[in-house]
């Protein structure tokens, strides 16, 4: 077998076997289960249609009055933007971030654009857009990784995030890899991550401890 089969047949962490560490305990669609976050990339690029198409995911996520609050500062590896992003990131996502085709910082418009009035919900709806764009990463066979491990001070600044804006999350994106690309200690941790039962999280009436 050539070296170029080889290659295309090598083990990504996109081909674990979510089924192995994940169980739902009532039928939802599988597009759920299967996304996690995995760290492990390989330092391609990716095209910008498939950039672009993520960003469109995000766009069509439902928020109050259809106000639309998120923004999305993104940065490609390999220009002039990447290592303004990569700076913002602490030690540990340094690690496996560099190994990303592109990172974004997300934000979110704190007060209404149509009257100018506080929205309180302007978190609530850029989770409903990041949601989107990671269910349409997954579905596309790219890692798209969330997290909070970032100078969100540095980021408003270096990024002249404004007032009126919230500075949410960062995230990366990037074409899979096998764990051997990550550190041993991130190794042992690349697997999909369980939830808890479903009677931790609901209560019928009134809140329950």
């Amino acid at each position: 077998m050539g070296d170029c089969m080889q290659k295309t047949m090598k083990k990504t962490v996109m081909d674990t076997n979510v089924g192995e560490y994940r169980k739902s305990e009532y039928n939802i669609n599988k597009i759920l289960i299967n996304r996690w976050s995995p760290r492990a990339m390989t330092g391609e690029k990716i095209s910008k249609n498939e950039l672009m198409t993520l960003f469109e995911a995000a766009r069509w996520a439902p928020s109050s009055y259809n106000g639309q609050p998120w923004r999305f500062v993104y940065a490609e590896r390999e220009t002039e933007h990447w290592e303004r992003l990569f700076n913002l990131l602490v030690d540990f996502n340094k690690m496996w971030c560099s190994n990303a085709a592109v990172l974004f910082c997300l934000v979110s418009r704190k007060t209404f654009e149509h009257n100018n009035n506080p929205s309180v919900t302007h978190s609530f709806d850029c989770g409903s857009a990041w949601e989107n764009m990671a269910l349409q990463g997954s579905m596309m066979g790219l890692v798209v990784h969330g997290m909070e491990g970032f100078n969100y001070e540095k980021a408003r600044k270096d990024l002249k995030i404004p007032e009126n804006y919230h500075v949410e999350m960062m995230g990366a994106i990037g074409k899979p890899a096998g764990v051997e690309s990550l550190p041993d200690a991130l190794q042992k941790k690349e697997l999909p991550s369980g939830r808890k039962n479903l009677l931790e999280i609901i209560m019928e009436g009134q809140f329950k401890r």
